[in-house]
This record gives structure tokens, sequence and C-alpha cells, in this order.
């Protein structure tokens, strides 16, 4: 039991029981033309003061996020001998900032995220105004004129109206010796004033190569045995470290079979195939599987759009609606606490329909 005096530690969104944070982390698994990019800006004559950062979920955003905001702190002069040598954003684990990211957070680097509702016991559904808004005391206290400071927004998707307006307005204001990280899984969704005051860089999802890799690095234990095995988990994780990490964690490589067997019958799914399925998903303790299906959901209705916007357009319009009714279904059972079942039912049904 925590001491009256203790504060208590809250859950992290996002968070892999077992498994480091972004911000403790200081390897950086592919993406390293992504890295070169930052450190050429960060010692050049001009340096933008607000970057979006996207790609697909589970790739490595946040984390070269931090690598980005350690190396800053801990270089503060962008014309100094360490930056100009500097061969990427590595900074050594003994380092001041390193060890203070590791244990927990910076002061100079603000990391909003969707908190935890303590009433709820659940993570808020969206990314508040009132969270946007710290970043007025944030940048307003007395720092040294060499400090700089850091706002990442992880992840900006997660903002409803108010909070996206209330980040356009420092957007659009920017203090002095700051930087904003904006991390963004489908950047189109982002205001376009949001994103005429960014610069952009794209993260590709990673190889099959580079996932081993990072399985290597965070747990040896779940790398495949043979390369079939990681190409078939690859596939299925579509490029995603932390999708490769649940689906191996849980039953997820048999959810991804059964949702390809599945999806591919069309009009003629197997119902009672479907409810079975659908029971593994919502398994009481399986946040595995529940995450699992997200991703390989959203992921399907993804490259099929892909495929018919080349062949069939209006048929794919109907699937851009299944995909928007789908991540809206999975962030309401999230939200609400509703039937994980009823949302894997939900969407095998109208795929029927759409493929009707």
């Amino acid at each position: 039991m925590a001491r009256r005096n203790e504060p208590l530690e809250l859950p992290e969104v996002d968070a892999i029981s077992g498994y480091p944070l972004p911000h403790e982390r200081d390897r950086l698994i592919g993406h390293s033309k992504t890295e070169t990019a930052l450190l050429e800006a960060y010692r050049s004559e001009r340096l933008h003061h607000a970057w979006i950062l996207s790609g697909p979920k589970g790739i490595g955003k946040a984390t070269l996020a931090f690598r980005f905001a350690r190396f800053v702190i801990a270089n503060p002069d962008r014309f100094g001998p360490s930056v100009i040598s500097a061969k990427d954003l590595s900074v050594p684990e003994d380092n001041p900032v390193s060890r203070q990211l590791a244990a927990g957070g910076h002061p100079n680097i603000l990391h909003l995220r969707r908190p935890w509702d303590e009433k709820g016991k659940r993570f808020k559904s969206d990314l508040p105004v009132d969270e946007v808004r710290r970043t007025v005391s944030f940048f307003g206290t007395t720092a040294s004129a060499k400090a700089w400071r850091i706002c990442i927004v992880d992840a900006a998707d997660d903002m409803n109206m108010s909070s996206a307006n209330a980040l356009l307005k420092i957007l659009e204001e920017p203090p002095a010796q700051c930087l904003f990280l904006v991390l963004s899984h489908a950047p189109g969704r982002l205001l376009p004033t949001i994103r005429s005051r960014c610069r952009r860089l794209d993260l590709a999802a990673l190889s099959p190569e580079e996932i081993r890799s990072g399985l290597e690095n965070l747990s040896p234990d779940l790398v495949p045995s043979s390369g079939e095995d990681l190409a078939e988990l690859a596939a299925a994780a579509d490029g995603s470290l932390r999708s490769a990490i649940t689906l191996l964690s849980g039953d997820g490589l048999a959810i991804a079979k059964g949702m390809k067997k599945l999806a591919n019958q069309g009009a003629q799914i197997d119902l009672a195939a479907v409810h079975a399925l659908a029971d593994v998903v919502a398994a009481r303790g399986q946040a595995d599987n529940w995450e699992s299906f997200q991703h390989i959901a959203l992921a399907w209705l993804h490259e099929r759009m892909r495929q018919d916007l080349s062949s069939n357009v209006r048929n794919a319009y109907g699937f851009v609606e299944l995909s928007e009714k789908t991540h809206q279904a999975i962030r309401d059972a999230d939200a609400l606490n509703l039937d994980r079942k009823q949302v894997v039912l939900d969407f095998f049904l109208s795929l029927r329909a759409a493929s009707g």
C-alpha cells in the first residue's frame, strides 16, 4: 500500500505490461533516414518549431520523438561541437537527461496523451482540452535562455475539436526555444491549419527483419523460429512492432488467420465461425486479443480500400464508411465499456453487407 504522501503511479495509455515505454528506450528500430533528417534540421540555420511524425501505430514514432527530445535537451547548443560531430540522435545512458527520462520524465519535456480517468478506472476516450492547456504553464515558466522546452503530442489523432484548436493557437504563436513533436497515425484527419504550421516526416512500416531486430532487443523468447513464421507475423502486424508483440503475446496469429479466412468469404461468411472468433477476441482478461483485432481489422480495411480505389472506386467508398464505423465502434467500446463481442459481430455483418 502506498504511503499517504507518496504519489500513486498512474497507468500510461498504450503501455504493454513488461515492456519499456518510449521515454525509457534508448534504441530506435529502423527510421534511420527520418532520424538523420531531424538531426540535420536541428543543426541547420533555420529550425522549424513544429513537426508531425506520421505513420502506422506502433512503429516507433514516440520512441523517435523522445530520442530527438533527449538529444536536444542534452545538446542545447545547435552549433556546438557535440551536435556538429553527431552521427545520430543517441545520448549516453549515463547522461543526466537520459537518467531523468528513464526515471519517469524531464521538466523540460511535456508529454501530452490521453489521461487516466480515476473515477471511471479507464483512459479517457480523447485527449481533452485541459491537457493541451497545460502548455500555457509549461511554456510560461522561467527557464534559462539556452534551455529548450519540448512538447510531445501523443497522439494528435486523439484530440477533440476543442483540444485541436487549443494546440493550433499555441502553434500560431510559438514561444522561443520550443519544439512541438506531433505524433499522428492518420495525419490527413488533422486540422489543415495544424498541418500547415508543421513540417511533416512520414515514418515507414517496419520490415520483417526490423521487426525481428526489435523482438530480439525487447523479448528474444518471442522471436519466430522460422522465416516463414516471421513473414506471416510481419504481414499480420502490418509493419508494427507493437502489433507484433501483442500478436505473439495472445491469440493474435490465430485471430489474424481466422479474420483473413472469414473476410475473404464476403457475402457467404460463416456466421458460426464469426461467433467463435468473436468469443476469442472478447475473452475476459485478453486485452492483447482485443488490440490484435483492432489492428488486423483496420489494416485489412485499409488494404481493401487501396485495392478498390484502382479498380472499383464506388466499392471503395463503402469500405471507407465501414472503416470509419469500425473505428468509432472500437473507441465507443473502450470509452463506455461496451460489449467487445458485439463490435466483432457488427464488423463482419457490415462486411458481409458491403460485399453483397
